[in-house]
């Protein structure tokens, strides 16, 4: 089984703000130094630990090629990975690497650059089930009560055991995400996730239980929660 892993990372963060950026030495989140290392890296050693993943694709604005490079290049895994333009929008990021996924792959997992504690072990246990079903993500419930609202007005209560908040990766059959985006495109349909351009198509997607360990670093008080995170993992603590 071949499974390529897509990962978009020429996002500009507007919610980090310039100066925790600044602070942090990188112009957007994915690049911000986490422990001397961007957390792209980190990420990236995620899907390198799992002999399932036989390829990357990163999907990466030119202008941070320069600062991006030279810290892959020093991971043993650098020559597995490979470096795509990266858009302006996510949908687009994901499209241009989808392109360069030899066809003879079987599944494609597509993970936010910026969710760098995914356990190794849900990777694997989202594409085995993407395996037998086709389409799999991480997710994991709901423990506020979630409100549906209209201009500030509450209009209904949605009951909780019906939410899910989606995580990455996501995992699809190669031939099922590249209809999704075609799709898409013929449709002019735009997206936050992968999951939602397949579910436009009318298919299933199980949903494989995640962890609230697998923070996505959107904000500056994500960072020191991250640096936690990170101290947790050397030890080895779950």
């Amino acid at each position: 089984m071949k499974v390529a892993a897509i990962i978009p990372a020429a996002g500009i963060g507007t919610r980090m703000g310039p100066a925790a950026a600044v602070s942090a030495g990188a112009s957007r989140k994915q690049f911000m130094l986490l422990d001397g290392v961007p957390v792209i890296v980190h990420t990236l050693r995620k899907f390198a630990a799992t002999p399932l993943v036989w390829r990357m694709f990163v999907a990466v604005r030119p202008v941070d090629h320069g600062s991006f490079l030279p810290y892959l290049e020093q991971e043993p895994f650098a020559d597995r990975v490979e470096i795509v333009s990266g858009g302006d929008y996510r949908q687009e990021s994901v499209e241009n690497c989808l392109l360069m996924v030899p066809p003879d792959t079987d599944l494609v997992a597509v993970h936010d650059a910026v969710r760098p504690f995914v356990e190794v072990s849900a990777i694997e246990r989202v594409i085995r089930e993407a395996e037998k079903s086709g389409a799999a993500i991480l997710g994991i419930p709901s423990l506020d009560t979630v409100k549906q609202v209209e201009l500030h007005l509450i209009r209904g209560t949605i009951p909780r055991e019906r939410i899910v908040l989606a995580q990455t990766p996501q995992v699809f059959r190669y031939q099922l995400l590249k209809q999704a985006f075609e799709r898409a495109a013929e449709d002019g349909f735009q997206a936050t996730d992968e999951a939602s351009l397949v579910e436009h198509l009318g298919a299933d997607i199980v949903v494989v239980l995640g962890s609230d360990r697998n923070l996505k670093i959107t904000k500056p008080s994500d960072l020191e929660l991250a640096k936690f995170f990170l101290q947790l993992e050397r030890e080895g603590k779950k």
